[in-house]
């Protein structure tokens, strides 16, 4: 994947907080994807298999499928097709390398809406995404607000709230904290927070400290929502028992 909308001033399509269900065995690509469709004001589940797609699909319905072909174990096509026997009712894009008419035809066939193929332009997976939200009527609608315990983010107005209490954040500050909300109660690591809040590596020193002032406003009122899981990284959630 790659990015020439500077090079050639495509207008890159945000989303408004629609979910999207990203299967890719490529750790480095999916984790690209999540970040690149997470900028861009979706939020992205990832699996790495189509059985996993599956069970996440099962657990929480999303508003669009991007799906690679070459799975470990079912490939593309099955879980396309298993979905939709199933009677779910979402726009599916195929993303992969395999470029076949064969191939087109059989993911088009088994009920796909659209086929991206590898190497892709980020404005064109932006706007492909864009016009299948929007020809499935998911594009309309305000910014989300996100919610965890009574901490709320309205996307749209940027302000944020514990309880009835305005928390006034810092640019990065609320970048940091809107990761920790799209990812409430699973762990982040240091290094997943520089990618997605500065798009650079800087030492862990920084995101200790960033994360130190993040609490200090967010947590000034019992219960503590912001965690450090010691190994591994932080985590939004509430203390255990509550």
């Amino acid at each position: 994947m790659h990015s020439d909308s500077s090079a050639h001033g495509l207008p890159l399509l945000r989303g408004a907080g629609q979910r999207l269900l990203v299967v890719d065995d490529d750790p480095m690509l999916s984790e690209l994807l999540e970040t690149t469709l997470g900028l861009a004001g979706y939020r992205v589940v990832t699996a790495d298999s189509g059985a996993a797609a599956l069970r996440a699909y099962r657990a929480t319905p999303v508003d669009l499928l991007v799906l690679d072909v070459m799975l470990p174990d079912l490939d593309g096509f099955a879980v396309c097709r298993r979905l939709i026997e199933s009677g779910a009712q979402l726009p599916v894009l195929f993303l992969t390398a395999r470029d076949s008419v064969e191939d087109r035809v059989t993911g088009l066939a088994v009920g796909a809406d659209d086929y991206l193929t590898k190497p892709f332009s980020v404005p064109e997976l932006l706007a492909r995404v864009h016009a299948l939200l929007r020809r499935a009527g998911t594009t309309a609608g305000p910014a989300p607000v996100l919610r965890f315990a009574d901490l709320t983010m309205d996307e749209r107005s940027r302000r944020v709230h514990r309880g009835d209490r305005l928390v006034g954040l810092s640019p990065t500050e609320y970048r940091l904290l809107r990761y920790l909300l799209v990812n409430a109660d699973h762990v982040v690591s240091k290094e997943q927070i520089t990618h997605h809040v500065w798009q650079h590596r800087f030492s862990e020193g920084v995101v200790e400290k960033l994360v130190s002032r993040l609490r200090a406003k967010v947590d000034v009122q019992p219960p503590a929502l912001i965690h450090t899981v010691r190994g591994f990284g932080y985590s939004l959630r509430l203390p255990e028992g509550d």
